[in-house]
C-alpha cells in the first residue's frame, strides 16, 4: 500500500548554529522529544531546547571531535562518545562529569543507555562491544563477535537483550545476564547502520546501505518481511509508541512502514537531508539534521499521516488480501515484561 506522497504534514522548520566548527553527532531525548543534545568537532557537547535559538548548557572534557551521544531514559545524563574512543557521562543536574570511561581503542561509534540500570553499551571502530558501570570505572563486560566497526547499539525495552547491527553485514542479539551472543541475523548485503526493538513485541528493525530495511522475529529468529530496495538508504527509524508503524528518516522523505506484511502506508515529502534522530512529541514527529556547523529541526504533524490499513480511503494492492485491523493492544507475539528492578551485571 503507498499513498500519494503528501507536503502539508510539515509545519514547520528551525535552524541553529549548534558549533563554531563542524557537527558531528545530534541526538534527541526520546521522553519529552523537546531536548536536543549536539556534538561537534570542537571537542564540545551542547544541550538545546528544540526550535529554540539559544544553547541551555555546553559540556566540556574531550579532546578529540564527538562522535556518538545518547541521552538516558529520564533525560538526566548524557554520555559521549570521541574520535580518541574515550567516553564521558554527565550529570545534566549538576552540569558535571559524572564519570570518565577508559578502553575502546578506536574511535566510538555507537551508544546506548539501558532502560532501568545505571549501564551504558557502547561500539567502536575497534569492532568490540563493552558494557559499563556508570556507578563505577571499568569495563563491566565485553562482547566480541563483529568483524567490523559497529555503528548502532540498542537495549530491549525489558532491559534483557542488547542489539547490535555493524559494517560486517550483520545484526547480533546478545544475551546480557548469560554474556553471550544469542543469535546472528543476516540477510543484509551492506553496512547496517541502524537497529531498534519493537516497543511492545518480539520484534527488530534494521536498516541498512543496502537500502532496505528487515524486520525480524525475537522468538522464531527470522525474518518477517523485507522493505525493499529505496532510492536511498534509511538514516533513523523509530516506532511509533503503541507500535502500529515504523517511521524511516530518509534523505527526501519520511516514510511510514507495515511489517505484516511488508508495506509502506504514507509517504512525507521533506527535504531533511542528513536526518539523524527522530522523536515525537505531543502527536509531533520531530526530526534533526546537521550540515557543517547547523542543525536543522523538522516538525511532522502525525494527525496528519497515514499509519496503518484501517484508515478510510487507503489504497491497497489488488493482489493483497484484506485483513481485518487487529483490536487494539493485541500482538502476533510475545510481549517484554518490564522488570520492577535493575540488571544484572553478565556472567563472566
Amino acid at each position: 500500500m503507498v499513498l500519494s506522497a503528501k507536503v502539508s504534514a510539515l509545519s514547520c522548520t528551525e535552524e541553529i548554529t549548534a558549533h563554531s566548527s563542524s557537527v558531528s553527532s545530534v541526538v534527541l531525548g526520546k521522553s519529552s522529544g523537546r531536548l536536543l543534545v549536539t556534538g561537534g568537532d570542537d571537542c564540545r557537547v551542547n544541550i538545546w531546547a528544540v526550535n529554540k535559538p539559544n544553547c541551555i548548557m555546553s559540556l566540556t572534557g574531550h579532546t578529540t571531535p564527538i562522535e556518538s551521544l545518547q541521552i538516558n531514559t529520564n533525560e538526566e545524563l548524557i554520555v559521549a562518545g570521541s574520535q580518541s574512543g574515550s567516553i564521558r557521562v554527565w550529570d545534566l543536574g549538576a552540569a558535571k562529569i559524572l564519570r570518565t570511561l577508559l578502553g575502546h581503542k578506536a574511535s566510538i561509534c555507537s551508544l546506548d543507555f539501558h532502560p532501568f540500570g545505571s549501564f551504558v553499551a557502547s561500539g567502536s571502530l575497534d569492532t568490540n562491544i563493552k558494557l559499563w558501570d556508570v556507578r563505577r570505572k571499568g569495563c563491566v563486560f565485553r562482547y566480541k563477535g563483529h568483524t567490523e566497526a559497529v555503528r548502532c547499539l540498542r537495549f530491549s525495552p525489558d532491559g534483557k537483550w542488547l542489539a547490535s547491527a555493524a559494517d560486517d553485514h550483520t545484526v547480533k542479539l546478545w544475551d546480557l545476564a548469560a554474556g553471550k551472543i544469542m543469535f546472528e541475523f543476516t540477510g543484509h548485503t551492506g553496512p547496517v547502520n541502524i537497529v531498534e526493538f519493537h516497543p511492545n513485541e518480539y520484534l527488530l528493525a534494521s536498516g541498512s546501505a543496502d537500502r532496505t530495511v528487515r524486520f525480524w522475529d525475537l522468538e522464531k529468529f527470522q525474518v518477517v518481511s523485507c522493505i525493499e530496495e529505496q532510492a536511498t538508504p534509511v538514516r533513523c527509524v523509530l516506532f511509533n509508541p503503541d507500535g502500529c508503524c515504523l517511521y524511516g528518516g530518509f534523505q527526501d522523505s519520511l516514510r511510514v512502514y507495515g511489517w505484516e506484511p511488508e508495506r509502506c502506508f504514507d509517504v512525507v515529502l521533506v527535504n531533511w537531508g542528513r536526518v539523524a534522530d527522530l522523536s515525537i512529541c505531543n502527536s509531533q514527529l520531530i526530526g534533526v539534521s546537521p550540515a557543517q556547523s547547523t542543525v536543522s529541526s523538522f516538525v511532522v504533524d502525525l494527525s496528519r499521516v497515514t499509519k496503518s490499513d484501517s484508515v478510510p480511503g487507503g489504497l491497497m494492492r489488488d493482489s493483497e488480501p484484506l485483513v481485518p485491523p487487529a483490536p487494539a493492544g493485541s500482538s502476533l507475539r510475545r510481549i517484554y515484561e518490564r522488570p520492577s528492578t535493575s540488571c544484572s551485571k553478565p556472567q563472566r
